[in-house]
């Protein structure tokens, strides 16, 4: 069965910097592991009063099916005992989640609920563990928890990117395609200058065979965020589906430029596009003036022509 997300692993998930406090994951550091969850690593310490800078993973397959991220957020010197708790206790849950664990794992989210009451990370891990395990058994039950501990990560964190991208994905398979397309919209027009409800939206968009409108809301993303790497990816990738290899070649080279540790390994895939269509671009170009000019043979003159 799919794993609960939206399949295509271009629309990456974000991996910038948090502020200390900060209730929005919009932009949130958090490190991503291959099978794409995102988890959070407490034993990590971070300048005073910074960030923590992690890397992001993820595959790159067309409409893949992604595997819900684990996020458990930045931690600091300054935090409370209970968000450090809570932090260990997501981290722990992501490793058994990724032995396959799921019920072991769910028991360390709950445990990291129940140290800090506030934590939308926590519910946002049970949310997407109960979904993965809802879908493997086909167990209606555990789809609707799933859907109410996303609704209550987002009654704590209005902005947690995954935890919309999740409760999107819930409503579509479980035949609810228009309260998703709400969901989403309804996040964009709370957040008219937020770039990540438009990028969900497209991925959305795209995922039901409407890449023009995709297309029209990743072009809004980047004109709200001309700095994110992950827009300018998406947008890239479904302009060179779109068969717009000039302006994909210009779009993967921005992402490139931004990327850092958002990109993560999908770093060496885009340097590997921008090669490969800088030289169907150049392949093209070199044709079409050899064509023009090195080709062309002179037509014969006919009779009683004043050529010589």
């Amino acid at each position: 069965m799919p794993s609960p997300a939206l399949r295509n692993d271009s629309y990456l998930s974000p991996a910038s910097p948090v502020s200390v406090g900060s209730p929005s994951h919009a932009n949130d550091a958090s490190t991503e592991n291959p099978n794409g969850l995102r988890i959070f690593n407490p034993n990590e310490n971070a300048a005073a009063g910074s960030a923590i800078q992690p890397v992001r993973q993820s595959r790159w397959t067309i409409w893949s099916c992604l595997t819900a991220s684990l996020i458990a957020g930045t931690i600091f010197a300054t935090l409370t005992g209970c968000q450090w708790a809570a932090g260990s206790q997501n981290t722990q849950g992501a490793a058994l989640y990724n032995q396959g664990q799921y019920t072991a794992a769910m028991e360390q989210f709950q445990k990291a609920i129940a140290s800090d009451p506030t934590d939308s990370d926590g519910y946002y891990n049970l949310a997407a563990t109960t979904h993965r395990l809802g879908n493997q058994r086909q167990d209606p039950n555990l789809i609707r928890q799933s859907e109410a501990l996303y609704n209550q990560c987002l009654d704590h964190d209005p902005n947690h990117v995954d935890c919309h991208r999740g409760l999107a994905v819930l409503l579509v398979d479980s035949g609810r395609p228009d309260r998703a397309f709400t969901l989403l919209k309804n996040w964009a027009a709370q957040n008219p200058a937020l770039a990540e409800p438009r990028i969900e939206l497209a991925r959305l968009y795209e995922e039901h065979g409407e890449p023009q409108t995709a297309l029209k809301y990743l072009e809004d993303a980047v004109q709200q965020d001309a700095n994110n790497a992950r827009a300018w990816l998406a947008l890239a990738r479904l302009r060179e589906a779109s068969n717009d290899p000039v302006q994909a070649l210009q779009n993967y080279q921005r992402a490139l430029a931004l990327g850092g540790g958002v990109l993560g390994p999908n770093g060496a895939m885009v340097s590997e596009r921008v090669a490969a269509l800088s030289r169907q671009i150049n392949s093209t170009r070199d044709a079409a003036s050899f064509n023009a000019g090195g080709t062309q043979m002179a037509a014969p003159a006919g009779f009683g022509s004043s050529r010589y």
